[in-house]
């Protein structure tokens, strides 16, 4: 039984890209994780994933460009407003200027970078580096 299948994701692909694959499989499939991947996507840490359905569920298959570093999930998931992201960042990022926090806002899931720029606060999902 899978308690939280976006920390299982997560941990997934840190596996996958710690081995040396170029792939990775996803399942079970949600909103949420595909957004989430959307946003890895679009700040190059991944190079493309698809949805695949088939007969028991769909997944997701991803390439993976090795990138990552880290990435995970943040529990339990913390409110954030707009001034407190620093806090954050000095908590689950290496080093100022590297990697994102992963946030679900009014707007949608984005990073915080997109976050601050339009002045938004939400809950945090995860990181990556």
């Amino acid at each position: 039984m899978l308690n939280d299948p976006l920390a299982d994701a997560m941990s997934l692909i840190l596996n996958n890209e710690t081995l040396g694959r170029s792939e990775c499989i996803l399942k079970p499939v949600s909103k949420i994780l595909k957004q989430f991947i959307a946003v890895m996507k679009d700040n190059d840490y991944v190079v493309d994933f698809k949805e695949i359905e088939d007969s028991r569920g769909n997944y997701i298959k991803m390439k993976l460009n090795g990138n990552i570093n880290k990435c995970g999930v943040i529990k339990p998931r913390y409110n954030v407003k707009n001034k407190e992201f620093e806090k954050f960042e000095r908590r689950f990022l290496p080093a100022k200027d590297f990697g994102i926090l992963i946030i679900s806002t009014s707007k949608g899931i984005m990073t915080h970078y997109d976050a601050k720029s339009k002045k938004l606060g939400g809950k945090l999902l995860g990181y990556c580096y």
